[in-house]
């Protein structure tokens, strides 16, 4: 029980960014008596600290995440969700929050409201803005990394010929490294998750749209313009619907969130992915059967990937793994079916282990490698 309290008030530092110990209480269940014995012990072995502070003109302890040789940011831009962390540089997330976008968020405005969370979040966590070291960004879409800026047009909308990372930079005045969701994905599910002692690894991620982060030899392969790994732009029905690319059949169109919801329009209504994957759990024939196909269609692509590479295993992520076996089952029987057949049998198809969490931590992760590079050749990033 204590082991389980003492967790209870981690995640709640870590998801609130800091709260006083009659908050804590609160937003535990966990009597203040049991609450205060708990800080003092965090305290003691040096993971939390504490401040003093004032609530309705009391004092008070507020209790924050400890953090050594500063802070990184992490700030992940999706289709209609905006998230942004806070971590020391042994990745401890002390601070995280997500709030909605709407459809087509400008450029501008979504990157405003990033810089606005960042300040925010240090605040919460009782940090001077100099105590920031670096951010990393995670987009949905492959950035370029020559220019910084949207490799593919139709990505996103009103986001290209645009310096991302610059922009983002000026706002926050510090360093900002950007890169593709799924190579983030790639690199957190390679250092914390279901990839770890692999080199040679292909994370999927199927979500809004498919793609995929690529790692040969430990280190993540962008290709040409940063597009290695667009699986969704690989063409999977020659006489298919136009996609956003400009081609037509690609896998996006098969698999992507509005075709998905398409196809469940009729019987179905208008559902969000999040009703789609709640009605699956909850034995929908229907749920169950668009989301066994997608798994189908992308386990084929996968399976080709898997003979053109030869990587150690594939890690699935993104919004739909949250549907677990439905998806991941027929996923791995279209590959094993598809690849090559080798004496090492079928490439391992592991669920990722960081779920929603992998791409925000792999952009953390990317602000912290940055740094650690920066901070190694005793320079700066401009």
């Amino acid at each position: 029980m204590r082991e389980a309290n003492r967790a209870r008030i981690v995640d709640a530092v870590k998801r609130y960014g800091g709260l006083t110990q009659v908050e804590l209480a609160s937003a535990t269940g966990v009597s203040t008596a049991t609450v205060s014995t708990i800080v003092r012990e965090l305290l003691a072995a040096g993971v939390v600290e504490t401040h003093s502070t004032s609530r309705s003109g009391r004092r008070a302890t507020r209790v924050t995440m400890a953090r050594q040789l500063g802070l990184v940011a992490g700030v992940q831009v999706g289709p209609r969700t905006l998230r942004v962390a806070l971590s020391d540089l042994a990745l401890d997330v002390v601070a995280d929050q997500s709030m909605p976008l709407p459809l087509d968020h400008r450029v501008d405005t979504t990157l405003d409201r990033a810089a606005l969370l960042v300040a925010d979040l240090l605040e919460q966590v009782g940090a001077d803005d100099d105590e920031l070291l670096a951010l990393g960004l995670a987009l949905p879409a492959p950035v370029d990394g020559a220019t910084g800026e949207l490799a593919l047009r139709g990505a996103m909308r009103g986001w290209e010929d645009t310096e991302l990372a610059t922009m983002l930079s000026r706002r926050i005045e510090r360093p900002v490294h950007g890169d593709k969701d799924a190579n983030l994905g790639a690199i957190a599910e390679h250092d914390l998750g279901a990839a770890r002692g692999r080199r040679d690894v292909a994370y999927v991620r199927i979500g809004h749209t498919t793609t995929a982060g690529l790692l040969l030899d430990g280190n993540l392969h962008r290709g040409r313009g940063g597009t290695a790994g667009e699986i969704g732009h690989v063409q999977v029905d020659p006489s298919g619907p136009v996609c956003r690319c400009g081609n037509r059949g690609c896998l996006d169109t098969v698999v992507s969130a509005p075709a998905l919801l398409g196809l469940l329009r009729a019987s179905h209504g208008d559902l969000t992915l999040k009703d789609l994957l709640l009605r699956a759990a909850d034995g929908d024939p229907g749920c169950r059967r668009v989301l066994s196909d997608a798994g189908r269609a992308v386990g084929r692509v996968v399976g080709d990937l898997a003979t053109t590479l030869g990587p150690e295993a594939v890690v699935v992520g993104g919004e739909l793994a949250g549907a677990g076996d439905v998806l991941l089952e027929p996923l791995r029987e279209a590959v094993a079916s598809r690849a090559v057949r080798t004496t090492h049998g079928p490439v391992p198809v592991l669920a990722g282990e960081l779920g929603e969490r992998a791409e925000i931590l792999g952009a953390l992760a990317l602000a912290r490698r940055q740094t650690q590079i920066e901070l190694t050749q005793g320079g700066t990033t401009s």
